[in-house]
Parts: C-alpha cells; sequence; structure tokens
C-alpha cells in the first residue's frame, strides 16, 4: 500500500500544468504555506549560523611546477582557503588537518555586523594553531576574542539517514555560503584498513568547504565537512564529514594537549565468515572473532583469549571489525572497556584497560614543519631524535639521530627507500645527531657521489644505499 508523503507530492502537482485544476485551492494554498515556512525556517538558520563559520586564509610553502621542476624542489610561498567553525566563545576554532597543515600564517575572517546594522562584512584576525591530529583531520585554532558567536555539536550517534542537513562555509572563496541536502548515509568507511567513518550527503561541498560545519535543521554541528567523491573537480553530490562526535573529541583534546594520544588493547581482530564459523564450529556465521591476543597486552593481561567472539563493548553490540576498531580509535590511555565475549558456548565479561599505542611513526609528521623539515637530497620530511620523538618512537637502539617524518610525495623520486619512523645514524660510517648535521654532511656531497645511511627500523639496523641526484 502506498503512502501520501505529504507536501512534497501537492508541489509536484501544482507545477505541472493542467494537473493544476484538477486540484482545489486548499492542498496548493496549504503546499505554498510549508513551503513559506520552510524558506523562511532556512533563513533564520542561515542568520543565525552564519556569524559563527569562518574563512581560513593559510600561507605556506609548497612545492611548484610538474615533472622535473618539482624534483628539483622548487618552492614558493602559496596561498589556500577553507573554513572552520567558532565553537568556545573565547575564540576556539575547528577546522580540517590538511586545511592548516604546513602554514607559516594563518588568518581568520569572521562576519561582523556594523553598528548600524548594515550587512555583515569579513573582518581579518591572526589565528595560532593549538593542534592537530592527521588521522582524524581535525585542527583547532585560536584568536582572540571574548563572546563570540558559536555553534555547538549535537550527538551525532542520533543521526539517520534522510535526515536534513545544510553544508556552511566559503566554497571557491565564496565567503559564508550555505547549501542544503540530506543525509546520504551514515558511518561511511571508506578504507577497508581504517577505523575511520564518515557521514555522507548530498548537499554541495566543494573545494573550500573543508573544514566548516554541517548543520541539523536547528543549527547544531553534525559534522565537519573534510571531502568530496569527485571526477570533475566539483561537487557530483557525495560529500563526506566527519560525524560530530569524533570531532569534538578530537577537538577536546587537541585543546587540553596540543597532541592526540592514540590507545590500543592488544588484539587482532577477525570478520566471521560461514565457512569460518563451519570450520570453527560456532554458532553464528557472522560477528567478530580474535585471531590472536597480543602476549603481555592488555586484553591478554585482562583474560582475553584467541577464538574469542566479541559480542559487545560498553552495551553496543560489536557486529563489525570497524566496530571494535572505532571504539578503541576513540578511546583515550588510561580509559577502560567493559568487553562481553563468547568463549565456546559461554558468555563472558572482562574490563580491559586501554594503552597507549607505541611506536606511530605517523605522528613524526606533527612534529615536522614542512620548509625546516625537508631533506631534498633523500626526498624526506624529518626531525631531530629528541625526547618528544623517543615518546614516539620507544626503545631505539640510539637516543641521538634523525628520524624520517613523512615522504612527500613529491620527492618520493628522490628517496631511497626510506619510511616514516626510520631513523638515521650514521652517513658513510660518520655518526649524524641532529637533523641539521645531516642536512650538513650531504650538502658537502656531490650530485652522483654515493652514500651509505645506517638506520634503525623497527628495531633493527640495516644499510641503505643511495645516489645523490
Amino acid at each position: 500500500m502506498l503512502k501520501p508523503i505529504g507536501y512534497s507530492l501537492l508541489v509536484v502537482f501544482a507545477m505541472v500544468p493542467g494537473l493544476a485544476q484538477t486540484r482545489t485551492k486548499a492542498p496548493i494554498i496549504a503546499a505554498s504555506k510549508s513551503l513559506s515556512d520552510y524558506s523562511e525556517a532556512m533563513e533564520q538558520l542561515a542568520e543565525a549560523a552564519s556569524p559563527a563559520v569562518v574563512q581560513i586564509l593559510v600561507q605556506r610553502v609548497a612545492p611548484v611546477g610538474q615533472g622535473d621542476s618539482q624534483r628539483m624542489g622548487f618552492v614558493s610561498e602559496q596561498e589556500a582557503t577553507g573554513s572552520g567553525v567558532i565553537v568556545d566563545p573565547d575564540g576556539y576554532i575547528v577546522t580540517n588537518a590538511h586545511v592548516v597543515q604546513n602554514a607559516r600564517r594563518i588568518d581568520v575572517k569572521v562576519l561582523r555586523v556594523d553598528e548600524k546594522g548594515q550587512a555583515p562584512h569579513g573582518h581579518l584576525l591572526p589565528a595560532k594553531l593549538i593542534g592537530l591530529d592527521r588521522q582524524v583531520d581535525i585542527a583547532v585554532l585560536k584568536i582572540e576574542g571574548a563572546n563570540l558567536p558559536t555553534l555547538s555539536f549535537v550527538n551525532s550517534d542520533t543521526l539517520r539517514q534522510g535526515r536534513l542537513v545544510m553544508a556552511m562555509g566559503s566554497p571557491l572563496g565564496l565567503q559564508n555560503t550555505l547549501t542544503h541536502g540530506v543525509v546520504s548515509a551514515t558511518l561511511r568507511q571508506l578504507k577497508p584498513e581504517s577505523p575511520m567513518v564518515y557521514i555522507q550527503t548530498d548537499a554541495p561541498i566543494n573545494p573550500g568547504n573543508s573544514g566548516g560545519p554541517l548543520l541539523d535543521i536547528e543549527g547544531r554541528i553534525v559534522g565537519i565537512n573534510t571531502m568530496i567523491y569527485t571526477e570533475s573537480g566539483g561537487s557530483e553530490g557525495i560529500g563526506f564529514a566527519i560525524p560530530a562526535n569524533l570531532a569534538k573529541d578530537v577537538y577536546q583534546k587537541l585543546r587540553k594537549d596540543g597532541r592526540v594520544r592514540r590507545g590500543a588493547i592488544g588484539v587482532l581482530p577477525e570478520a566471521i565468515t560461514p565457512a569460518l564459523a563451519a570450520g570453527l564450529g560456532l554458532d553464528r556465521d557472522s560477528g567478530v572473532i580474535l585471531s590472536d591476543v597480543a602476549p603481555h597486552g592488555a586484553a591478554d593481561a585482562a583474560g582475553l583469549q584467541p577464538g574469542d567472539v566479541l559480542i559487545s563493548i560498553d552495551g553496543k553490540p560489536i557486529r563489525e571489525v570497524r566496530d571494535l576498531a572505532l571504539t578503541v580509535f576513540q578511546r583515550a590511555p588510561g580509559d577502560e572497556l567493559k568487553i562481553v565475549f563468547q568463549r565456546g558456548k559461554e558468555e563472558m565479561t572482562k574490563t580491559v584497560a586501554v594503552l597507549e599505542r607505541k611506536n606511530e611513526p605517523s605522528l613524526l609528521a606533527d612534529q615536522a614543519g614542512y620548509d625546516a623539515a625537508l631533506v631534498r637530497e633523500l626526498g624526506i620530511l624529518a626531525v631531530t631524535v629528541d625526547e618528544k620523538v623517543t615518546a614516539i618512537l620507544t626503545d631505539l637502539r640510539r637516543l641521538s639521530g634523525v628520524a624520517v617524518a613523512a615522504v612527500p610525495a613529491e620527492y618520493a623520486g628522490l628517496n631511497p627507500g626510506l619510511l616514516a619512523g626510520d631513523v638515521i645514524y650514521e652517513v658513510n660510517t660518520k655518526p649524524v645527531a641532529s637533523l641539521d648535521e645531516l642536512k650538513a654532511i650531504l650538502k658537502e656531497r656531490k650530485q652522483g657521489d654515493g652514500i651509505v645511511l645506517l638506520v634503525e627500523r623497527l628495531g633493527q639496523l640495516i644499510y641503505v644505499t643511495a645516489t645523490l641526484e
């Protein structure tokens, strides 16, 4: 049985020539009234939300040119724009990490209405970077101010497919732009190996919208717009936003500590398939099973074992591997998880502590500014091994050297095979204690010279050879 869809259907009839005469005036008037109410609500939402949505202007040093020009390492100062949202009246702003990474200067343009009540205009303020998290793609900025207009986060777990949403920001540099659409999907996972999930929306999002808010009809932040799927370069109705709960969690941690500490419990989960269930004699053909539990890890200490089938964590059902990954991803070291699982025919409950994840090379990128960290001869971004590095790369063989923070794609052709997390100790048997020493040694070499690097990788010493170009 078909169910009427209300005013939307009446609007269609009213717009088709000939069909309008077959309807009484009452439904047409009702449809017009509903459209008027909807239009007025949108106007009020835009007026209320716009002052808290800002444009971000960034100056950064980045490589220019293509091919040989890029390989030569030519760089120039470039400008980029993005969006952000004020979430605290003292001037704290949430945006995307990719908007402000490698920035030499960050300015924020806020909308202000003058005393005469005229149309809002942009007012430029310098911003300070409080911290950024590349993995979630969230950054926190701070501008000077008090009693600034703000928007608040909503519980994104309550979000449902089909809900009306509005995207605000500065697409293509056009400040104070509003578009609207619906939630196309919730908890969209783009990479099977990643714990990250996104809100998918058809609200038009274009370059420059990055870091701006995705709002519900009450003007609350349901997500932070971050990326689009496109073949043309513009919006094709497939945009993605970081869920508000995750963005808020990262914001709070960055504001407090300037960085995000990731946790782990020391398990390897796998999806249960019918074939796996049949071979192991399980009483279910879907769900999540632990294929391994790391010796001396948190889960091992709590009593979990390989073969345990997960049922729930803190009351939330675990149906897919991503459910476990996302739950642990959102917890900080020191938190505890109440895990319910099945072992054989028995249901059991254990409390597992979340421990700080060790040896996370991706965190090194946060320590490296692009221009200062670039070692063009090796095609890497690098940092001197210090207490910040040893907190990330634990149990190093030596307490001095140069750690590889990242491998820029534009210099990949110059890289002799170094990976993020590698630590360079020597060049041609000469000890290297700092990034400045490494750069000085390489500068003395000529094009075509061969070098041998002594490198620690995953606890082992290896030689890496290179020919300077």
